[in-house]
């Protein structure tokens, strides 16, 4: 009896997805409504997803934006941020928590510099859609969806 209770136990996987992941979160348990249950959301990452969101529904696509600057690159390389196509599912969560946080620190600059790196991770996500297109198509990369998912469940324009 009580070995039966253990080899039942045993085949119980903790890393299972849960009922909120989608079919790309394969390499974490982690799923975008436990994220937003943990933590508060602020008004501007709120603001900048529904200007996401109202020009993907109006237009059914995304309209093309150039890569992001040399300038935007510094901005990500001086947090310690890749770019979108080279994050991984695991640090994206990481760094949208990070960015939530600093966007209600009391430091202005740290407040602009969040909202700031928001705004290029649209752009970059605009362009990795736009084109369909990541130089790396391997699923550990996916960073990119996780930050769309994320777009959509702050949204209020999203269904």
């Amino acid at each position: 009896m009580p070995e039966d209770i253990i080899e039942t136990k045993s085949k119980f996987d903790l890393t299972s997805k849960s009922t909120f992941s989608t079919d790309d979160d394969v390499f974490t348990s982690r799923s975008i409504a436990a994220f937003l249950a943990k933590s508060h959301v602020p008004v501007s990452h709120r603001r900048i997803a529904d200007n996401y969101l109202i020009i993907k529904k109006i237009f059914k696509f995304q309209a093309v934006l150039s890569r992001i600057s040399n300038v935007e690159k510094a901005l990500l390389g001086k947090y310690g941020f890749n770019t979108l196509e080279f994050t991984t599912v695991k640090r994206m969560y990481d760094e949208l928590a990070l960015l939530q946080k600093w966007a209600a620190s009391p430091d202005v600059r740290l407040k602009t510099d969040a909202d700031e790196i928001v705004e290029i991770r649209v752009k970059e996500l605009k362009f990795i859609t736009a084109n369909r297109y990541t130089s790396i198509s391997n699923e550990i990369y996916k960073g990119y969806v996780v930050f769309e998912n994320y777009l959509k469940e702050i949204s209020k324009f999203y269904d």
